[in-house]
């Protein structure tokens, strides 16, 4: 339990440092696919905005964000709970539903993703590494 506590105590003082700079823009995904973004949730337990900032992959309008720390990322329960985020790239805030590819949870790819989109999420659910999670940030209608 004290390494968990740890862990979260390190990685929210890695975000307060991180977030206000990758949220102007610095280390966004532009020209390169690969980048650091701000993901917006409403928390789980408080309803509360949460702002994380997260390596992503962009592809045209959708970005992919993943974690090694699936069942332990506050982030991946947000969005489990409430899809409908916002997230930062280049300094710009975009609306986003959240797909989520998690531990227990039931792999049910959504009609609307693109083929290709489509495709990369198949591969992730038959082959993600125990304990990974993954959400794609489809564009808001």
């Amino acid at each position: 339990m004290a390494v968990n506590k740890l862990e979260r105590e390190f990685f929210r003082k890695l975000n307060a440092l991180v977030e206000p700079a990758v949220r102007r823009g610095l280390g966004s995904p532009r020209i390169a696919p690969a980048g650091l973004i701000v993901l917006e949730s409403v928390g789980f337990k408080t309803g509360q905005p949460r702002r994380t900032p997260l390596a992503a992959m962009r592809l045209g309008s959708y970005v992919f964000v993943s974690t090694v720390r699936g069942e332990r990322s506050f982030w991946v329960k947000n969005l489990q709970k409430q899809p409908r985020v916002r997230y930062f790239r280049g300094g710009r805030e975009h609306e986003a539903r959240a797909f989520v590819l998690a531990p227990g949870k039931k792999y049910k790819r959504p009609k609307s993703l693109p083929p290709l989109i489509g495709a990369l999420t198949d591969a992730f659910a038959g082959h993600a590494p125990a304990g990974w999670a993954l959400a794609v940030l489809m564009p808001a209608k």
